[in-house]
């Protein structure tokens, strides 16, 4: 039984619903279908990890932790950032450690972006992004990539900058093209916010799964952009543990300031034997070194696996996902397609359509390969026996 409410709520996201993640979650359910869209690995962690938690839950690392998060995972996170990318946060005023990265996200943009503000983004984007900066009373700007390498157009970037932009969002390892930013791109971004008040908003969640050879050129790597960015990463999509939600951010003192202003009202502290847990873990480099050459494998036996397929794979640069087209074949819409893989052949993707605030239709989807090999190798299997419509 539903019951009535005697208040009306006036929304602040009127547009938004069900996304197409639900519903394609529950049709997959319906079909039971192999899951290649969900961007969460269906395979175990590393039992040292789980230990290590459970561990700390023994020995009764129960409670908060520090506001800013627990200090030697803080400390742990600012000696790997500066060996990795050269650049020395403060681990006391400069790392924050989050209930996700998801909501190191949101309050980035809550803590400093204001209504009447403009802010940047690229599409295809994380659907997050535009209903976060709408609930601050400020503008989404969405600028598409362009295809077919994805790429960003920095004089349509230039053209879109006016007075009231505050904010440019960037996402590398891009998801869900899986494509990245250069060192080239860095520069321009540097040449076109020097001199202003804006700042980047770079969700790196990827950072570590990057592939054949390829650097991580984050906001951390160039010092100009380091003094003006947040920085937002997941122990969750590095470490197998999605479902843990804790990530964490790096910003300037100045910036950080007014982000931990939105955190402490928020959630106040991540979860602390998590916390505990990945202290510990970090202190071997391997774990996230060997992380690019571990999704390369995958990227790889999937890509093979579907060589007899009707698709045509785009090229994937980093992140555990890539994109497939098949406009040449079939005139369907991305939803149908991906409702057809479902029904008839019980397979699951995801529409690229879905990752556009104006639904913009390429015909492609989007294939997740954080899966373990059989799940890989059977949804290559009923990809492979799809026929032109």
């Amino acid at each position: 039984m539903t019951l009535s409410s005697a208040v009306a709520p006036r929304s602040k996201l009127p547009d938004v619903g069900t996304t197409i993640f639900s519903v394609i979650g529950q049709l997959s359910a319906q079909h039971n279908a192999i899951n290649l869209s969900q961007g969460a690995p269906n395979f175990p962690c590393d039992p040292l990890l789980v230990e290590s938690v459970s561990r700390a839950m023994r020995e009764g690392h129960n409670q908060y932790a520090s506001m800013l998060g627990l200090p030697a995972l803080r400390e742990v996170l600012a000696e790997k950032v500066l060996g990795l990318y050269g650049r020395d946060y403060d681990a006391g005023s400069e790392v924050l450690i989050t209930g996700s990265a998801s909501q190191g996200l949101y309050m980035a943009i809550a803590g400093l972006v204001h209504a009447g503000d403009e802010v940047i983004f690229f599409e295809p984007a994380f659907d997050s992004y535009a209903p976060v900066v709408r609930l601050q009373g400020a503008t989404p700007i969405a600028l598409k990539l362009q295809q077919p390498d994805f790429a960003i157009n920095w004089d349509e970037v230039r053209a879109a900058i006016t007075p009231r932009t505050r904010m440019i969002i960037i996402n590398t390892p891009h998801n869900p093209s899986a494509q990245v930013l250069s060192d080239a791109d860095l520069a321009q971004l540097a040449a076109l916010t020097r001199h202003t008040d804006i700042v980047v908003l770079s969700d790196e969640v990827y950072e570590h799964i990057l592939f054949d050879g390829r650097r991580h050129c984050g906001m951390a790597t160039h010092a100009e952009l380091a003094e003006r960015s947040v920085v937002v990463s997941s122990f969750g999509k590095t470490f197998h543990v999605t479902g843990w939600r804790v990530g964490y951010c790096l910003a300037p003192a100045a910036l950080m300031e007014e982000v931990v202003k939105v955190h402490q009202f928020m959630m106040f502290s991540a979860d602390t034997p998590m916390q505990v847990g990945f202290a510990e873990y970090l202190r071997n480099p391997h774990t996230w070194l060997s992380l690019g050459e571990f999704y390369q494998r995958k990227r790889d036996l999937l890509a093979q696996a579907l060589g007899d397929s009707p698709f045509r794979l785009l090229p994937s640069a980093g992140s555990f996902f890539m994109l497939a087209s098949y406009g040449h074949f079939s005139d369907e819409s991305d939803s149908e397609m991906v409702k057809r893989l479902i029904v008839d052949h019980g397979v699951a993707t995801i529409p690229l359509s879905a990752f556009y605030t104006d639904g913009t239709d390429n015909r492609l989807i989007r294939l997740s390969f954080a899966k373990d090999d059989a799940t890989l190798l059977l949804g290559a299997q009923a990809l492979c026996q799809v026929l032109p419509r």
